[in-house]
């Protein structure tokens, strides 16, 4: 039977890091891939323009286009600064995300990533998802970020995944959707760079015996 699935990150980019070929892999499978970003992305960097943000909403549109999301909402919570408001507003929002789309799947981010708004996006997301009966999720998973996830202070607890995605007929697709956020990738060796993403892919692939693969925490799973 075919599932909703939701993506819940803290910035465009963010999902096709994180599982893009996940959600490649759904679409193929003919499930409704919804997303929910939590804020920009782009408004706490200095000297930033309405047109870089403009380029930034291009972007996202083409790679959700690539990855076949079914339908994004942006909460438009402070970039970078998500840990200035109170949690409750930030559950509050995202509940009111939640709620409609009933979604049976969840993907969102580790707990532990260096990044600010994707601790706080992973609290929320645990919150807006406490198991209460007759809650629609039934599977959370905690997805990596490159330059976030590998990039925490070693006193968080790291990411030590124990589920792998086959992504074998699906990296191009998740390769491609990180070209549309050019602006957004770097060049290697930096660590948020096409040619890393790739072989992070082949790495988690490798380890379980695949071409190539995605790797999360299960967090929630009820049968």
């Amino acid at each position: 039977m075919n599932q909703t699935v939701l993506i819940i990150a803290a910035h465009t980019d963010d999902e096709a890091l994180g599982c893009g070929g996940a959600i490649a892999r759904h679409v193929a499978a003919g499930d409704a891939v919804h997303a929910v970003f939590m804020a920009d992305g782009v408004s706490s960097r200095p000297d930033t323009t309405p047109e870089d943000m403009d380029r930034r909403m291009a972007a996202a549109r083409q790679a959700h286009e690539i990855l076949g999301l079914r339908r994004v909402q942006y909460l438009g919570l402070p970039d970078n600064r998500m840990d200035s408001l109170p949690l409750l507003d930030v559950v509050q929002a995202l509940e009111a995300a939640i709620e409609p789309l009933a979604p049976q799947v969840i993907y969102t981010h580790h707990h532990g990533d260096l990044n600010i708004d994707h601790r706080i996006t992973h609290q929320a997301v645990m919150t807006a998802c406490r198991p209460l009966p007759g809650s629609p999720v039934r599977e959370i998973y905690g997805f990596e970020v490159l330059s976030s996830t590998e990039w925490a202070t070693p006193q968080q607890e790291p990411f030590a995944p124990n589920v792998f995605v086959d992504i074998s007929d699906f990296l191009s697709i998740k390769l491609s959707a990180l070209r549309a956020y050019q602006s957004e990738m770097r060049s290697a060796p930096h660590s948020r760079s096409i040619e890393h993403v790739e072989h992070l892919a082949r790495h988690r692939g490798y380890s379980v015996g695949v071409e190539a693969a995605e790797s999360f925490i299960s967090i929630r799973l009820i049968r």
